[in-house]
């Protein structure tokens, strides 16, 4: 089964973080995530989440997919270590698939991966940065090559639930999807 790595930072978006994290581990996918430090990670509504393990600790080559679940501050928080824009860099050039949803595709703008794609995210969370050869949309998700982005908190089950497709197939999705009764 794939890898995905799930960054947490502190102020991340709970809702985000554990809709993913608990949707794509039904699925049977690999879910590692990490933090910034080695403490645990409150989020932003004070939910405290114990990352499995440190961003030192990883190995590009164990990843296939890279999630970075938004909230402020987390998605701020995120985007001030540069070991994470480093990652993401490294993880592009492999291509490897690099999502981010709500106000974390900052840090993927900002880690210079976005040039002349079309993406989502939370409205205006972008608007303080620079982003001309970037397209943004109000859809809920948008696929761009190994780039998906998702727009807020209410789109993280649908979200999910694409990224299983991605990683293991329609029927996965289904099953997954079917077991949530919606």
């Amino acid at each position: 089964m794939p890898t995905v790595l799930v960054p947490l930072a502190q102020g991340c978006e709970e809702l985000e973080a554990v809709t993913i994290i608990d949707l794509l581990r039904r699925a049977s996918i690999t879910v590692i995530t990490v933090g910034l430090d080695r403490q645990p990670v409150t989020a932003s509504r004070g939910t405290v989440i114990i990352p499995d393990t440190s961003i030192e600790a990883i190995t590009i080559e164990a990843i296939d997919m890279i999630v970075l679940p938004g909230g402020l501050p987390g998605a701020d928080n995120l985007n001030n270590d540069p070991r994470l824009h480093t990652l993401l860099q490294q993880l592009i050039t492999q291509g490897k698939i690099v999502t981010a949803i709500c106000a974390a595709p900052k840090v993927l703008l900002s880690a210079g991966i976005l040039h002349g794609k079309r993406i989502t995210c939370y409205p205006g969370s972008l608007d303080k940065l620079d982003y001309n050869d970037v397209t943004i949309t109000s859809d809920a998700i948008v696929i761009d090559g190994n780039i998906i982005t998702s727009r807020g908190p209410g789109t993280a089950m649908d979200f999910a639930l694409t990224l299983i497709e991605i990683l293991a197939g329609e029927a996965k999705r289904n099953e997954v999807e079917k077991g949530l009764a919606r």
